[in-house]
């Protein structure tokens, strides 16, 4: 059973695999496995045309049994439009289950929420504090820069992977409602493939929504 990734940054490409088998192994629901994502655009995330065409490939993956669509909002409002974009990928991948996910305003908001945890780590500052509205501001990356060693740059070819492998979920989860939506999108997605979550999202990381 494969979920089948689609996503706009080279980042993403190396970071969303490590994301996916996270919550895997979190929920264990270990049979669940994670196709090479697909790289497009962010346009082409917002356009009808190219958003059917990028479900269309995802289909003709090997095993593409679920489909994650996961892209930045950066100044859109993920509210506005995910439902738009999950109408049209849903309605062109028929009966395999699709989810629309937004990062708000950037992936690296779920960093932001969670540094504490990343101290010491690709040069993140021993003191480094989480921002009290990760979602908030414009420049997650730079953001993250701010908290970084000087001389230091965050590089998403080199430092978003192993950040996804390490950040705190729960701390992402309470201070992200992006984050709340990308896991509950798992449990919608392995759900219909066969793997029933019990209790997830896990109780433990309960917040008001």
């Amino acid at each position: 059973m494969r979920i089948q990734p689609i996503v706009e940054g080279d980042g993403e490409v190396q970071a969303v695999p490590v994301l996916l088998r996270r919550l895997r192994d979190e929920s264990k629901a270990f049979d669940v496995d994670v196709g090479k994502p697909i790289l497009r655009k962010r346009s082409e995330f917002i356009q009808e045309g190219p958003l059917r065409k990028a479900i269309q490939l995802a289909l003709l993956r090997e095993n593409c049994d679920a489909i994650l669509i996961l892209f930045d909002a950066d100044d859109a409002c993920p509210a506005d439009l995910a439902p738009v974009i999950q109408e049209w990928a849903q309605h062109e991948a028929g009966t395999v289950p699709v989810a629309v996910v937004i990062a708000c305003r950037e992936y690296e908001a779920w960093f932001l929420a969670s540094i504490e945890s990343l101290r010491g780590f690709r040069g993140i500052l021993p003191v480094a504090t989480s921002h009290p509205e990760p979602e908030f501001p414009r420049g997650a990356k730079e953001q993250i820069e701010d908290r970084m060693e000087a001389g230091r740059s965050y590089s998403e070819t080199t430092d978003q992977a192993p950040m996804t492998a390490r950040f705190d979920m729960v701390a992402a989860y309470a201070r992200c409602r992006s984050f709340r939506r990308m896991i509950r999108a798992f449990g919608l997605l392995v759900s219909p493939m066969g793997q029933p979550l019990q209790d997830w999202p896990p109780p433990a990381w309960a917040v008001e929504d």
